[in-house]
């Protein structure tokens, strides 16, 4: 394994979640197949919530359904169950989920948006089914066909990643979708900066990805990532690869408490980190930012109560960043 990973640090290409689930067909257990680097979250970060439903309204991705159709999976105002096909435990807290559909169509993600899951929580007091629902953010190409796939970091105390970790190759989680955040198209800014916190990589990587692999695309990338400790950081084998061949991206790693051999920064972004790593306040530049709630309100406020972009404020507020040029995952 340490020999496999040697060599993806020297590969020119991403890391691909595909070639980790075909490494790892031999083993008859999947969770015993330890990833050795960060995994990212496939939360979208700022946007957790917890809501019940009472009248199921779902459909299964096997039906002959005109709604669903038969090359985009998603569909935005049903819930359509998907089989869970294989799952990995890539870091202590978190694990990848592959979930399979028909072979002939893609997903029907766009850029940047996630899509919504829900699980059974119970019945309420009048007997009616409840249910939890969260937000997640596929890391597969939103091209690739039959399958997605989702890296979650798992919270004891929350409510759906410890189903989701529950669940077994065959089972089914209800999915709807997408779930738009950021309409995003080529060259619609010359500097894109990014701020994110632990699982709220999960939106930039998206766009990144879409960047960087489109050859018309001239985006300029700057990334600012901060963590608690350099174990935290999710999926930076995959972002220093991204970083190292292409020269448009440029991330800089920050951690709470570093260890002995870190070499990136240390403590919580600051308005000095904002103006040395992200371009300047313009009409070309956009500045997204995602992470925990204290993060965003340190960086840029948070969101208003009805999840709309709410007033800036924070540091790029005080960098001299006007509400047009910042979106808050």
């Amino acid at each position: 394994m340490a020999h496999f990973f040697r060599r993806l640090a020297r590969a020119s290409t991403p890391f691909s979640v595909s070639r980790a689930f075909k490494n790892d067909q031999r083993k008859s257990k999947l969770g015993g197949f330890g990833v050795q680097y960060g995994a990212i979250a496939a939360l979208s970060g700022g946007i957790s919530y917890y809501m019940y439903f009472s009248s199921p309204n779902m459909v299964h991705l096997d039906q002959s359904s005109e709604e669903v159709g038969p090359k985009v999976a998603l569909n935005p105002d049903k819930w359509i169950e998907f089989k869970l096909h294989e799952k990995a435990r890539v870091s202590h807290n978190s694990e990848l989920f592959r979930f399979t559909f028909d072979p002939s169509a893609k997903l029907g993600l766009d850029i940047a948006s996630c899509l919504l899951t829900r699980a059974p929580m119970g019945e309420d007091a009048e007997g009616k089914k409840k249910y939890v629902i969260r937000p997640y953010t596929p890391i597969s190409d939103p091209d690739a066909k039959g399958h997605f796939d989702l890296l979650i970091k798992v919270y004891p105390e929350g409510k759906m990643s410890p189903y989701l970790s529950s669940l077994n190759p065959g089972d089914v989680v209800e999915v709807k979708g997408p779930i738009e955040k950021l309409r995003y198209t080529p060259n619609m800014k010359k500097h894109i900066g990014m701020i994110a916190g632990g699982s709220g990589i999960t939106p930039m990587l998206q766009i990144i990805e879409a960047v960087l692999r489109n050859p018309d695309d001239n985006t300029q990338l700057s990334l600012l990532y901060a963590n608690i400790s350099p174990d935290d950081i999710l999926l930076k084998t995959k972002l220093d690869i991204l970083e190292a061949s292409h020269p448009n991206l440029k991330i800089f790693y920050t951690v709470d408490t570093p260890t002995n051999d870190w070499r990136g920064g240390v403590g919580y972004i600051s308005k000095d980190v904002i103006v040395k790593g992200l371009p300047g306040p313009s009409e070309d530049t956009l500045i997204l930012v995602c992470g925990p709630p204290g993060m965003m309100e340190h960086i840029s406020g948070e969101k208003a109560k009805d999840w709309t972009q709410g007033e800036l404020k924070g540091l790029l507020k005080d960098a001299g960043y006007t509400e047009d040029m910042v979106y808050k995952f």
